[in-house]
């Protein structure tokens, strides 16, 4: 027979509170256990010493005679210092899946041709901005230098008078 320690679920709906048990490994959830050795109460502060109470002579003789603690139970355990729990990584953890990935290459694609065609219009309108001023400047002195027939019988009006 297979013994875990792990947590049975207990209280109201929506208002979780948990013994910790020690249990055959088959037996349901919240059915027949060997014994209980501490509780867990999920909904108090993180720094409260009423969270998580441990009869820690009990736990210790159960993993002598070889019970295996679920993961939420070795963690108890590990702050209580009764068993080692290795750390463990996951590097895949936070690593968005392929579907994801694609929408973010898309994106970051959008965005590099969003910046490539600002670029590009700014560029254009530096260049406008340039090109007529250069090319305004010689009309502008061509009309200053030849008088239209206008302006000359204007002139010769005002050298007569």
């Amino acid at each position: 027979m297979s013994i875990s320690i792990r947590l049975s679920r207990g209280g109201a709906k929506k208002r979780p509170y948990y013994r910790i048990v020690v249990a055959n490994s088959r037996s349901p959830r919240d059915g027949k256990y060997l014994e209980q050795i501490g509780t867990y109460n999920p909904l108090l502060a993180k720094d409260s010493g009423e969270r998580v109470k441990l009869n820690e002579d009990r736990a210790r003789y159960w993993i002598g005679v070889g019970a295996q603690p679920t993961d939420r139970v070795a963690r108890f355990l590990d702050t209580a210092g009764i068993v080692e729990r290795a750390a463990r990584n996951n590097p895949k953890k936070g690593e968005p899946g392929e579907k994801a990935k694609e929408r973010a290459e898309e994106r970051a694609a959008k965005i590099a041709e969003a910046e490539e065609a600002a670029r590009a219009a700014e560029e254009e309108a530096k260049a406008a901005a340039a090109a007529p001023t250069a090319e305004e400047a010689p009309a502008e002195e061509a009309p200053a230098a030849e008088a239209t027939p206008a302006e000359e019988a204007a002139a010769e009006e005002q050298t007569e008078g």
